[in-house]
């Protein structure tokens, strides 16, 4: 389990995008482009973000400290701009998942979702 940040739960509850953009720099630093592609891939497609929402919200992300740029890949490809996980950004992402996995566990003991399949 993720230790407690005190400021981690002032941003929840996230939105889908906020939260699959987290996800996605949770497997490591990735490019813009690297961030959408995994969206689609982790979602089986339902959920694709453009580039006007994903460069959005991570302006966002930046600005309240969740993600960070890295300068240090720019000798990679100087047009790309390049993301990481910051100790606040990941202990936001696994608040919200500690939230929908709490939501998850009503919704099955109302039966509104069979068990869990293994």
């Amino acid at each position: 389990m993720l230790p407690a940040h005190p400021e981690a739960s002032g941003f929840l509850p996230l939105t889908p995008a906020t939260f699959h953009i987290l996800l996605a720099l949770a497997g490591g630093e990735r490019h813009g482009y690297a961030i959408m592609q995994e969206i689609a891939e982790g979602t089986g497609g339902a959920l694709r973000v453009g580039p006007g929402t994903l460069y959005g919200s991570l302006k966002r992300l930046v600005s309240d400290g969740l993600v960070e740029e890295v300068d240090d890949r720019a000798a990679d490809d100087p047009r790309r701009r390049y993301y990481r996980l910051t100790g606040l950004g990941r202990a936001v992402a696994g608040a919200e998942a500690l939230r929908l996995d709490s939501m998850v566990r009503t919704a099955r003991s109302r039966k509104l979702i069979g068990p869990a399949s293994t």
